[in-house]
């Protein structure tokens, strides 16, 4: 089990993560007050309660507010924030759930609708005591590192709640857009590490730059150049992961250099690419 302890702006907001190394789920547990994170996304699924005070965000291009006795429930891709409403801010525990173990952990146990790739919850937010009980006993024992029965046996019953909220898929960018906006989309993955400029996809759609933004944010919720970030952010985490350091990762996904890398980092995740290294990997800078 390897962890990571950050502190991020402000005196009373701080933030442990750690990873199980043979399913690669990622256990948080965090206090905030005030701002906590900017819009960002994730790979895996995310799954989590909040233990103490009021905790807002957007997800789904709607408002949500969470409080004790409140699962969340948060599909891969989904852009999301977070902040505090309130004085006194809010305390919170979340797994990331890596696609292919629910792919894997799904087909075992039999639960139908969880191995689409597409799958998606009926509600972000739920009021399902025993739903809430199975993420905490989860993530108890994964980031109290209790042992692998433990872990095996809560994540079981967990996968097995998970089955019972799932939902149509709601629109979904790729239904909703245009081709002329798919065209862009893909130009945006393939060349994640390039230099892109605005006139450069202007031409690619075929449109001026006003009405792609304005296209491209009816799409997608957010703008071409906030896009491109969250596509090399998720692409760091994974490199990361995999033991890459930060000055190659930054050069990989196309950011300008390490500090680059860092300061989109710390404003999605809370912490920097060097803690989100060792937690992965326990490999020192």
């Amino acid at each position: 089990m390897t962890s990571a302890a950050f502190s991020p702006a402000g005196s009373d907001n701080w933030l442990e993560a750690r990873r199980d190394p043979e399913t690669g789920i990622e256990s948080l547990r965090a206090h905030f007050s005030g701002h906590a994170y900017d819009p960002h996304d994730h790979d895996d699924m995310l799954v989590g309660y909040t233990e103490q005070g009021v905790q807002r965000f957007r997800c789904r291009r709607s408002l949500h507010t969470s409080v004790p006795g409140r699962a969340i429930l948060i599909e891969p891709g989904a852009l999301h924030d977070g902040h505090a409403p309130e004085a006194g801010g809010f305390t919170y525990a979340m797994l990331y759930l890596p696609q292919t173990w629910v792919e894997r952990a799904t087909r075992r146990l039999n639960v139908p609708g969880l191995q689409r790739v597409d799958a998606a919850f009926a509600h972000t937010l739920v009021d399902d005591s025993g739903l809430v009980d199975a993420i905490r006993q989860a993530f108890l024992a994964i980031y109290g590192n209790e042992g692998r029965l433990a872990r095996d046996q809560t994540l079981d019953r967990l996968v097995r709640r998970l089955g019972g909220h799932l939902g149509d898929m709601p629109m979904t960018d790729s239904m909703a857009m245009s081709a002329t906006i798919a065209r862009v989309r893909d130009f945006l993955h393939d060349h994640m590490d390039g230099n892109i400029g605005l006139d450069e996809l202007a031409n690619i759609a075929g449109i001026d730059r006003f009405r792609l933004t304005r296209l491209f944010q009816q799409a997608f919720g957010t703008s071409p150049h906030a896009y491109l970030v969250r596509l090399r952010l998720r692409a760091a985490r994974r490199l990361l992961a995999n033991g890459r350091t930060p000055a190659e990762v930054a050069a990989e996904v196309g950011f300008a250099d390490q500090s680059h890398l860092g300061r989109w980092f710390r404003r999605a995740y809370r912490m920097t690419p060097a803690a989100y290294r060792r937690m992965c990997t326990n490999v020192p800078d």
